[in-house]
């Protein structure tokens, strides 16, 4: 299910996929500007243990407000250069952000489509293993929602912890691995 690009001899890569609304931040709702932009408690913990143990740090984010024409896709770029800034100043850079803009039924334009890359597809996190020659089965993903656990099994992800804060309504996905209630408790599976 995974080709790797790795050269003979070369080790394949481990990556932490993050999904971001719920996860990284707490989702205000179609969050674009950093005025809305709350990091959830943990978050920089986890991903600083991930880049100390040799995970890449990967995000991969369903954006349907751009398509909805909630806010561009510019507003997207500038908040994430933003973000990854904020990431880079506590100490866990991180690799790459891949976002699918398109919804089927409520994007407007050329984002009224399917897409490969719309979790629970597994596009981004696929393409995200060519490009960095990544091994899915020994990497982790870390999501709030079925949606991302179904794209990380889908892409053959080893690891899938469903983050469900204490107090949160949401369910134990059927795709994950693990259901965890910190971020911080997801460093025992990397």
């Amino acid at each position: 299910m995974n080709e790797l690009t790795t050269l003979p001899g070369q080790p394949a890569s481990r990556a932490l996929f993050l999904d971001r609304d719920g996860v990284i931040n707490h989702d205000a709702g179609y969050t674009s500007h950093k005025d809305q932009f709350t990091f959830i408690d943990g978050i920089f913990d986890l991903c600083r243990a991930a880049v100390a143990a040799g995970y890449k740090l990967i995000v991969v984010t369903n954006q349907a407000g751009i398509g909805r024409g909630y806010y561009t896709e510019q507003d997207f770029l500038e908040l994430t250069d933003w973000m990854r800034q904020q990431f880079v100043d506590m100490g866990c850079d991180i690799t790459e952000v891949f976002h699918c803009p398109f919804h089927p039924l409520h994007g407007q334009g050329i984002y009224k489509q399917e897409s490969e890359n719309r979790k629970p597809n597994p596009g981004m996190l696929l393409t995200a293993a060519r490009k960095y020659a990544i091994d899915m089965a020994a990497s982790v993903m870390v999501g709030d929602k079925d949606s991302d656990m179904e794209a990380a099994q889908r892409a053959g992800v080893g690891t899938r912890c469903h983050y469900i804060a204490y107090g949160g309504n949401e369910s134990h996905s059927a795709f994950a691995t693990h259901t965890i209630h910190a971020l911080p408790d997801a460093v025992a599976f990397l």
